[in-house]
């Protein structure tokens, strides 16, 4: 949950701080702007992907342990790894300062790493639900004990809870593939291509303005938590008037 509050504060950060630099950017084509436009999209969306990464790590650490994984992930090391990622996406950035050749040179690893761990960790993911689908078939055939059914509905919820989060993994692929390859061709050929360059950075801003509506779509207790917020609300309208 702590993971997905950070996911939520960068998406919003996006939306309220990089977009209105974005398109005063566009519109006044100043240089400070410009530099602050950089700075600040690339190192909170950076953010943004590092969260998506660590929400993967997460998922398979919470199938591969689902009876230790309290123990293994807790909320000071979640906290601790939050405050280390958001940390080097602002250092990072500081580099475009210096010279946006190296700047691009380093930011296209950390998406290029970033999405080498996601679709791993989604692969052995997969593995895994794949061998407990069998136990559990296995399983069906005799008869279990309270403690086993209760270890499969465990296992169950940490499974839908993993594919869930899939969903925000191929959104993360489509949106940041842009932006990987002219890094890596602006890195390597130091060429500039404005068109392309704004089209990848509005897909980026895609990916975080379309994540409210994935969380919405594919996590059911959140889901629930809005509706009775959104309720609550109504009915202290209602009351007022």
């Amino acid at each position: 949950m702590i993971l997905l509050c950070s996911l939520a504060v960068s998406d919003l950060m996006v939306g309220v701080i990089c977009q209105p630099i974005y398109i005063a950017d566009l519109l006044t084509k100043n240089s400070f702007i410009s530099q602050l436009s950089i700075m600040v999209g690339f190192s909170i969306c950076t953010v943004s992907l590092l969260t998506i990464s660590a929400i993967s790590v997460d998922r398979l650490l919470a199938v591969h342990f689902h009876l230790r994984y309290p123990i293994v992930v807790t909320n000071c090391r979640v906290k601790y790894i939050l405050g280390l990622m958001w940390s080097i996406s602002f250092v990072v950035s500081g580099f475009n300062l210096w010279s946006k050749r190296v700047y691009h040179l380093l930011v296209a690893p950390v998406i290029f790493i970033c999405l080498i761990i996601s679709s791993c960790c989604y692969i052995r993911i997969y593995q895994i639900v794949r061998r407990h689908r069998s136990e559990m078939r296995a399983q069906e055939v005799s008869v279990q004990s309270n403690n086993n059914e209760r270890d499969g509905t465990h296992v169950v919820e940490l499974r839908k809870s993993a594919m869930n989060t899939f969903v925000f993994y191929i959104a993360l692929i489509i949106c940041y593939s842009p932006a990987y390859i002219l890094l890596n061709l602006n890195g390597f050929l130091h060429m500039r291509w404005q068109p392309e360059w704004n089209f990848a950075t509005t897909v980026i801003f895609i990916n975080s303005a379309l994540n409210p509506f994935l969380y919405f779509w594919r996590l059911p207790k959140l889901r629930q938590a809005i509706l009775n917020t959104i309720r609550q609300m109504l009915c202290k309208q209602s009351e007022e008037n």
